[in-house]
């Protein structure tokens, strides 16, 4: 049954003229991005030819593609998420998937299941921009990946976010603005906590810049890991305090 639910959000997604408009801008922005990071790396190329060690391609375009990447779906994903439980609330479609046989888990698991292939078509789409350059130069593969990884981590996180807070409202907007609140909150954790170890630890953004470093720690993929239970299992409680309240 979880299949079937993520094939039902993913089916609804491609027939919704917003996710193919987040697909079209998503990839029209990072495009001049990228191409400006191009274009940058190739004005530092006399300066960079003086370095001994100096970076190469994929630090100064790649990494910054998928830096880049990472504030603009910070945008969108909110958009993606806002209707997952708030719709079914709004049209009062809630109730006939409780009374079917299903667990709550089972609703939560396939809806986060839908988003996320949608999102993953998306990050195939994004990480074909970096792979073109393999026609004319060569990258640093374990940069690349590490670099992917992360941001696949980081968007489980946004929709593990975005699913809870669809959970608390039956408004579209409210659950959209309130989760890119609470997202925007964890990334900027890290700049208040320089001094506070839990406040740094907690930050999103401190999680993600080490895979765009290319060094893949365990402890990091365990954080987005542990993040995205926690919050699924939060949603989970919250239907389930709906279904008997109900």
């Amino acid at each position: 049954m979880i299949f079937t639910i993520a094939w039902r959000e993913l089916k609804g997604l491609f027939l919704s003229p917003l996710a193919w408009a987040i697909l079209a801008v998503v990839q029209v922005i990072l495009a001049f991005l990228f191409l400006s990071h191009i274009e940058g790396y190739l004005l530092l190329q006399p300066q960079l030819a003086a370095l001994r060690h100096a970076p190469g391609v994929t630090e100064l375009v790649v990494g910054r593609l998928f830096a880049s990447a990472a504030i603009v779906l910070l945008l969108v994903t909110p958009l993606l998420t806002m209707r997952l439980i708030s719709e079914e609330r709004r049209s009062r479609t809630l109730s006939l998937l409780f009374s079917a046989p299903l667990s709550m888990t089972e609703i939560i698991l396939g809806k986060y299941l839908g988003i996320m292939v949608f999102l993953t078509v998306l990050l195939f789409l994004i990480a074909l921009m970096p792979l073109s350059l393999l026609m004319v130069t060569s990258l640093d593969g374990g940069m690349v990946a590490s670099g992917l990884v992360g941001l696949a981590l980081l968007l489980a996180a946004f929709v593990a976010v975005g699913l809870f807070i669809s959970t608390l409202t039956q408004y579209p907007g409210v659950a959209a603005i309130s989760t890119f609140g609470v997202l925007l909150l964890f990334w900027l954790l890290d700049w208040s906590g320089k001094e506070d170890n839990l406040l740094a630890y907690l930050s999103l953004l401190n999680h993600y810049e080490p895979f765009l470093r290319g060094v893949f720690d365990s402890a990091n993929a365990v954080y987005y890991l542990l993040f995205v239970v926690a919050f699924l299992v939060l949603s989970v409680r919250r239907l389930d305090a709906d279904r008997l309240g109900g």
